[in-house]
């Protein structure tokens, strides 16, 4: 099976650095580099592939990935694979793209069995001030693991704040630092985490704990699921968690990045039952008028950031 690494963060960040660290060192070997930059010129590529010996490479020439619907990555992950087997290859994506449309267009290479993860970088050195963007709420959001670029250029306590900035704004990803911990393997069925930590994230991005009121329905939470991608729509940002539901003996993993689903599936596990629900300016009490009624409680810590008066929140 190939990891498919999506790296993805927001403009200047460090993606191209940390990529390019990693091509230097004999764990890259066996890796597949795909580059899609905004723009014809290219740079990023000329910049890898100075470093990158006989990695493979090829560039997206279409401009960003996220916005055009008739991209050639699938035509590009299929060509790669069938030059020689590869371990891995990581999608190097403009710092603009949002992870989900990127996600969606891998929907048709299921045969191919990728192994699909998110990478996103965090800047030291700007901290969350930058999820302002709604791209880069996004790419932290999706993010399996989050790794703090530029930690060499700030101090001790400027790093620590940064990991706790970007595990408040995820706490489902991984927080690492270093090249090695970034592409390090991730485990093949990703567990579900103990019950979060839901501290003071940015005042733009909720971070909600929606615990299930009873067993439910398939059908009642799949009426409730799309009624919250409908409702919020680009404001979704990410959800996962286990649901107990009265068709299945084992808890259903739910999860998504922006509005697209995965289909839900029997989970293995005695993990909390609980929905984590990570989105962009949330208003109020949507998520309690989210139809149908009353299937879950939520944490009231995150409706009480969203009561700062609008000064704060446009900062």
């Amino acid at each position: 099976m190939t990891d498919f690494v999506v790296l993805t963060g927001f403009l200047g960040s460090g993606k191209t650095t940390l990529l390019r660290n990693y091509l230097t060192g004999t764990e890259a070997a066996d890796t597949g580099v795909i580059v899609n930059e905004a723009g014809e010129i290219g740079l990023d590529g000329v910049l890898l592939r100075e470093g990158g010996g006989d990695t493979p490479m090829t560039m997206l020439a279409n401009g960003c990935i996220c916005c055009t619907a008739g991209s050639d990555l699938a035509f590009t992950i299929d060509r790669l694979l069938d030059t020689r087997p590869l371990k891995r290859i990581v999608l190097e994506t403009s710092g603009l793209a949002k992870p989900g449309p990127v996600l969606r267009q891998l929907s048709g290479l299921a045969e191919r069995r990728l192994r699909v993860s998110v990478l996103a970088t965090f800047d030291a050195t700007r901290g969350a001030a930058i999820a302002e963007f709604e791209e880069a709420a996004a790419q932290w959001a999706a993010a399996h693991r989050i790794v703090v670029t530029k930690a060499d250029l700030v101090s001790a306590d400027a790093v620590a704040r940064a990991r706790e900035e970007a595990a408040s704004l995820n706490p489902l990803a991984e927080i690492v630092q270093g090249v090695a911990a970034a592409f390090a393997p991730l485990a093949s069925a990703a567990p579900m985490p103990e019950m979060p930590s839901i501290g003071e994230g940015h005042p733009r991005i909720a971070v909600c704990l929606a615990r299930p009121t009873a067993v439910l329905t398939y059908d009642d939470l799949a009426a409730w699921l799309d009624n919250l991608a409908g409702a919020l729509g680009e404001r979704l940002l990410r959800l996962k968690g286990l649901v107990r539901v009265k068709e299945s003996e084992r808890p259903l993993l739910v999860q998504s990045v922006g509005t697209m689903f995965s289909p839900p599936r029997p989970f293995a596990s005695q993990a909390p039952l609980f929905l984590v629900i990570i989105a962009r300016d949330l208003q109020g009490e949507e998520l309690e008028a989210m139809a149908p009624a009353g299937l879950f409680a939520f944490s009231s810590s995150v409706r009480e950031a969203y009561a700062l008066p609008k000064r704060l929140v446009a900062h």
